[in-house]
């Protein structure tokens, strides 16, 4: 793996931490706002919503976001080349180890799996996590909230976010009836696609069990299958594997940025900014 040059750090460089679809909220806004933002990915990304996630070129070698392209590397020297075509480079770098050779500006851990997997302050300037997991102060410079409500896409810069609850947020008058969970292990077979129009009870997948059992994924609600893991991904049991919207007139919603994730996003960039300043200021608390 070749090391970072001084053309690749001419421009602000942000590194993102997951590729899922909120976290890809936060790099279409990163990428608008004219950064130079790497993806580092899981080896298996496990994306619901993968119309809207750039951890999917990890499976395709591209993904498309909104407009925008996504492309896998093998290192960090393709980052430039990548980054002149307009396009962000996706890295899989589960332990983040490319972080000390590209030593970006900034870093965001959007993984959003209730807990750190191995983020802390020193692997940046600047540090943000998103949701359950972080301490802002502690392992990351600024929290961002990202539970559906009154403070969704907050700032916190002391103290963490609201616990996990497990309970999803209220959509068209449901919550924990929208998310499907894998009701057995074994390797996922999908019988419905992302954009389907399911009836209650109808079969959307299938799960082969280890010991060649097929076991039914039944849809937990009428609507629109607005998520759905990909085809031989294998799940544990209560592995979450899709999401449907109630509100049938939502298509393009498959196909777009959730308000949850552009308002996450938002977040993200105001901290960024925040934090920025009191750096430049020399503030103790960001050196």
């Amino acid at each position: 793996m070749k090391g970072m040059t001084a053309e690749m750090k001419h421009k602000t460089t942000l590194i993102v931490r997951g590729g899922g679809d909120l976290a890809s909220g936060v790099i279409h806004r990163l990428y608008k706002c004219g950064y130079q933002v790497l993806v580092m990915e899981c080896a298996k990304p496990s994306a619901i919503r993968r119309r809207v996630s750039f951890g999917e070129a990890v499976y395709d070698g591209t993904s498309s976001v909104e407009g925008v392209t996504g492309r896998l590397i093998k290192d960090i020297s393709e980052c430039r080349k990548v980054w002149d075509e307009k396009e962000i480079p996706i890295l899989v770098d589960e332990a983040a180890d490319a972080v000390s050779e590209l030593k970006p500006d900034a870093l965001i851990d959007a993984i959003l799996a209730k807990k750190n997997l191995g983020t802390t302050r020193a692997m940046a300037p600047l540090t943000i996590g998103l949701g359950p997991g972080f301490t802002a102060g502690q392992d990351c410079d600024a929290v961002v909230e990202t539970m559906r409500g009154h403070k969704l896409g907050r700032v916190i810069y002391e103290g963490k976010a609201i616990a996990n609850t497990g309970v999803p947020g209220i959509i068209g008058g449901y919550a924990a009836e929208r998310v499907i969970h894998a009701p057995v292990a074994g390797i996922l077979h999908n019988i419905a696609k992302i954009t389907d129009i399911v009836e209650e009870g109808e079969s959307i997948a299938w799960i082969e069990g280890a010991d060649g059992m097929r076991t039914e994924v039944p849809a937990s609600l009428s609507g629109l299958l607005r998520g759905l893991i990909r085809e031989g991904y294998p799940v544990t049991k209560g592995f979450k594997m899709a999401d449907i919207d109630p509100r049938l007139n939502e298509y393009e919603n498959c196909f777009t940025i959730s308000d949850k994730a552009r308002c996450i996003a938002g977040g993200v960039v105001e901290a960024y900014f925040v934090l920025k300043q009191q750096l430049e200021k020399g503030d103790a608390q960001c050196m």
